[in-house]
């Protein structure tokens, strides 16, 4: 029996069935009625993260790290830091060199010189020195210590101006 002959078979039963069916009156919220009844009934299982909704997970990530990042910037050591004190040039009465780059970068260069110059004092007003309207025309006698491509590394003031 192929499915021809079997719909050729159930049609006039389903006609029938819907005839049957047209002549009931039921009312309008009886479907509503069901569904409530169903979902009362078979609720669905809450998982231990569905008490929370979205943006509520998102609020609560947002603030956890928030938590996180001042924990660890709490923890975190800090370096106190000075503003002003001495100049640095007023070591030794300006016989220690200032590092004008870093001490890695002065250590490895292989043919680093030692030159005297005359600077301006504005310039070295960077490293402390102190510059007045009075005194700031005024050159400064200083050796500096040069890299090979002529990149100043270090400076010492001297002394005698």
């Amino acid at each position: 029996m192929d499915t021809k002959d079997k719909e050729a078979l159930l049609a006039p039963r389903l006609e029938q069935l819907r005839e049957e069916l047209a002549t009931l009156d039921t009312p309008r919220c009886v479907e509503k009625e069901l569904m409530q009844a169903f979902q009362q009934r078979f609720r669905p299982k809450r998982t231990w993260y569905g008490f929370l909704t979205l943006p509520q997970w998102g609020a609560a990530g947002a603030l956890c790290s928030l938590t996180a990042m001042a924990v660890l910037l709490a923890l975190s050591p800090h370096q106190s830091v000075s503003v002003g004190g001495p100049p640095l040039i007023g070591i030794d009465g300006g016989a220690a060199f200032v590092a004008l780059d870093s001490l890695e970068r002065i250590e490895a260069e292989p043919d680093a010189r030692l030159v005297e110059a005359e600077v301006p004092r504005t310039a070295l007003a960077p490293l402390g020195v102190p510059v007045s309207p009075d005194n700031a025309a005024d050159t400064v006698r200083a050796e500096m210590l040069v890299a090979a491509d002529g990149q100043p590394l270090a400076v010492r003031l001297s002394t005698t101006n």
